[in-house]
């Protein structure tokens, strides 16, 4: 495989609509309150020294931030002033365009009245501003509501196909993705919204995602979102997405996979993917479009157009555990966690430091806890673990190796999950993407020697029982010495694959492997296939005297991997193809 030139990413796009632009019902979801009852939001935490208040006056938002020690005196003539500012500049707005002159504006009556009783002046702030409390500004009075669930963050995906699921970005303070409402809605024909036609909305479903179908192609939809925290509701968002609905690929190579995986899999068994997505910083450079994939249609390799195909994927095979390589930092803050976390798997991200890309791990939170994670850099835990003392002053007498080594910022993810409905059953998960180099077979083996001797003191000293599924794109054949210490055992310290890169860079180091570990799906002919090189590089490693193999789900087949030449293309987002299998606890007898 060639050298990779890394690239900028690219940023979700999304435009925000603020709902008093929309003609639609204010509150949607949101219980209805008193006629002459406007909105007052206190943020007040007691870990921060001061909290805002936020209401509509006149058609301005207001927005104080006060000392939570300050009295309420103070803020409420801070109210007063800026309600005589702002009406008088009204006022002299109307003198000048000729209208006969108004009266002077007086001095609002200004109070906060808790239960109907008025809150004394000298009340700091944080005792003041208490919820339900009813905000007084002359006629006007405000319900006031105290941390109410509130989108912090609210945003739509950029690109739009149909057949393709829509998942929005949310991140909720005071509140629970799961007791939010959502209502999207769809264009009543293309460019509605744009003229300002009337009604130009129509409801399209009621679920946190929304996949379109072909009929909604050349559409725009909208999304309403009500944040919540049980009962209690906060101020709705609407979002209208950028852009249209655009066709889909058709027919995409994972389809057929999905027929195995419809449902997800009983507590006594898991579904482990493991999947290297091919980052955006590979994909867009020139040496990718040029040399690398010249077969992929340009727009196919577009971050946007991949991360649709990537979410429907894993979405579709209802996995418990997902290993990911090569993910773009803002993949997995914009798009993919954001996606996964609506069909019920949380992530965490491990970066490999200078390429900007890395390791993520995501577990269905209705089967699984996430107890601790030992993620480490394998050169650095080389040269600073005294577990790796032996090996390390083998590496040592090859200069020119150890040097290579050392600049590798290849990274192990560790993560260790705690089975819900049975806690004895404890996980160690390893996740990797090794050296990629066709001659780099010697550093491959120091790093999974590195790799397999941290987790072996993971599961013996820190969570003694936990058992190892450890999968990723290792970069390494069936023949491969490093497939024959994972799969055999052990490596001889004259295997071949020690003089990869000739003798100048050659140690002898015999290798025993601390687990007894095979793959879980086989040795397919190949899980990464691009025109220069097809091959098996990508595995699922599991302890099957624990975790019983239950099915493999096929690969796509070879005409279906090479309806476009070869890999990535249209129907496929990555020039790797993701390993699936399903795992059942054997029970002791």
């Amino acid at each position: 495989m060639l050298s990779r030139v890394s690239f900028a990413s690219k940023l979700l796009l999304f435009r925000y609509i603020p709902p008093f632009s929309i003609p639609t019902h204010r509150n949607l979801f949101t219980a209805r309150f008193n006629m002459n009852m406007e909105r007052c939001v206190v943020r007040c935490l007691p870990c921060e020294s001061k909290l805002t208040i936020s209401f509509n006056l006149d058609g301005c938002n207001k927005q104080m931030l006060r000392e939570q020690t300050e009295p309420l005196g103070k803020v409420l003539s801070r109210i007063a002033s800026g309600v005589i500012k702002t009406r008088s500049k009204a006022r002299r707005l109307k003198q000048n365009k000729g209208k006969s002159e108004t009266p002077e504006v007086d001095k609002p009556q200004i109070s906060l009245c808790v239960n109907g009783d008025h809150v004394s002046v000298e009340t700091v702030n944080s005792d003041a501003w208490l919820d339900g409390a009813v905000l007084h500004v002359g006629d006007l009075k405000y319900k006031v509501e105290r941390n109410p669930p509130t989108f912090t963050v609210s945003e739509l995906p950029s690109s739009l196909m149909s057949g393709f699921p829509v998942c929005p970005k949310l991140e909720i303070e005071f509140g629970d993705l799961k007791d939010c409402k959502f209502m999207w809605l769809k264009e009543s024909s293309p460019n509605a919204h744009m003229r300002g036609d009337p009604d130009c909305w129509r409801e399209a479903g009621l679920e946190r995602v929304f996949t379109p179908s072909n009929l909604d192609i050349g559409l725009r939809v909208m999304l309403k979102c009500t944040p919540g925290n049980g009962s209690k509701f906060g101020e709705p968002k609407e979002l209208v997405s950028s852009g249209a609905v655009e066709a889909g690929p058709g027919t995409c190579t994972f389809d057929n996979r999905h027929i195995y995986t419809q449902k997800v899999t009983d507590d006594s068994s898991l579904r482990v993917v493991s999947y290297n997505i091919l980052a955006d910083i590979y994909a867009q450079t020139d040496l990718s479009k040029t040399v690398l994939y010249p077969y992929c249609a340009p727009y196919a390799l577009e971050m946007d157009y991949r991360q649709n195909l990537i979410k429907k994927e894993l979405s579709g095979y209802n996995a418990d555990i997902i290993c990911l390589q090569e993910v773009d930092k803002c993949a997995f803050l914009d798009s993919l966690s954001p996606a996964l976390d609506a069909f019920g798997l949380e992530g965490v991200f491990k970066v490999k430091e200078r390429q900007h890309e890395g390791l993520a791990t995501y577990f269905r939170r209705s089967k699984l806890k996430l107890l601790e994670q030992y993620d480490v850099v394998l050169s650095e835990a080389l040269a600073a673990d005294p577990l790796h003392r032996e090996l390390l002053e083998k590496v040592s007498t090859n200069p020119s190796l150890k040097e290579k080594i050392e600049t590798r910022s290849t990274v192990l993810q560790v993560t260790i999950l705690q089975s819900l409905c049975d806690p004895s059953r404890t996980l160690c998960v390893g996740n990797t993407h090794l050296y990629w180099h066709p001659k780099g077979g010697n550093i491959r083996l120091v790093q999974i020697a590195v790799a397999l001797t941290h987790m072996k003191q993971v599961v013996m000293e820190k969570h003694p029982g936990a058992r190892l599924i450890f999968a990723g794109d290792f970069n390494s054949t069936p023949s491969s010495g490093l497939f024959q210490l994972v799969c055999q055992g052990s490596v001889s310290e004259n295997h071949d694959d020690w003089a990869s890169n000739g003798p100048e860079e050659q140690i002898q180091a015999g290798l025993a492997n601390p687990f007894q570990l095979a793959s879980a799906c086989g040795v397919p002919d190949y899980t990464n296939y691009v025109g220069g090189f097809q091959g098996c590089l990508d595995y699922i490693f599991v302890e099957p005297d624990v975790l019983q193999v239950e099915q493999v789900i096929p690969l796509p087949s070879h005409d279906e991997v090479t309806t476009y030449l070869a890999l990535p293309s249209v129907s496929h987002p990555s020039d790797h193809i993701a390993q699936v299998c399903d795992l059942k606890w054997r029970t002791s007898d």
